[in-house]
């Protein structure tokens, strides 16, 4: 099974009110609003450009991923993953896996934007956090 496309370039940012005005008023992107992803302790905000989404993610607890990934930069956020849309998570994860590949995500969990999602660890993708994402 092969990688469709590049669903999505996640960015931190430490305050979604803030970012979002760039975006959506300064490079005219099209906004899908914002979302609470309340398991992973995230705001997010979705930008359509072409067939590639920009999805901001704004911590909602200091113990969240995006929070410690902002404090690691300096409090200024940044890329923080690259999302590949698959037709089955499921099938993609257990494909890797059986190739090596170490995951965060054993089985996909529910994410943003009504997708289902797992994600690989950075230590087998060249230092680049990288999702699997397919809609639920």
């Amino acid at each position: 099974m092969s990688l469709k496309k590049i669903d999505h370039l996640g960015i931190a940012v430490p305050s979604l009110a803030e970012a979002i005005p760039f975006y959506r008023d300064v490079l005219g992107l099209k906004y899908h609003g914002q979302e609470e992803v309340a398991d992973q302790k995230v705001r997010t905000a979705f930008f359509e450009i072409g067939e590639v989404h920009l999805e901001l993610l704004e911590p909602t607890s200091p113990e969240s991923p995006i929070a410690k990934f902002i404090e690691k930069n300096g409090g200024r956020g940044g890329i923080h993953h690259i999302a590949y849309d698959v037709d089955s998570v499921p099938e993609k994860l257990a494909e890797l896996t059986a190739k090596g590949v170490a995951v965060i995500d054993k089985v996909p969990r529910p994410g943003a934007n009504k997708k289902l999602i797992a994600f690989l660890h950075p230590k087998s993708t060249g230092s680049v956090l990288t999702e699997l994402c397919q809609p639920a």
